[in-house]
């Protein structure tokens, strides 16, 4: 583990105190564990990206054949 030194308002570090006493963690670990979570979803993201990516493009429609034009989509 390492330390690390952080600089925050007042008013957050009043919050963030009341907030762990009433949880019963410490300042620190739920700084840790947010810092935590928000490394782990990036993570996440990136793979699913990686994985989106490396799929092949599909069609959205046949071959040879064209969309419909917009008057034909919104006639009324």
């Amino acid at each position: 583990m390492k330390n690390v030194t952080i600089t925050l308002d007042e008013d957050v570090v009043r919050w963030a105190k009341v907030w762990a006493a009433s949880n019963d963690t410490s300042v620190s670990r739920m700084l840790g564990e947010e810092l935590r979570k928000k490394m782990l979803a990036e993570q996440h993201y990136g793979r699913a990206q990686k994985r989106f990516l490396s799929k092949s493009p599909k069609p959205l429609k046949p071959a040879g054949t064209s969309y419909p034009d917009r008057d034909s989509l919104y006639e009324r």
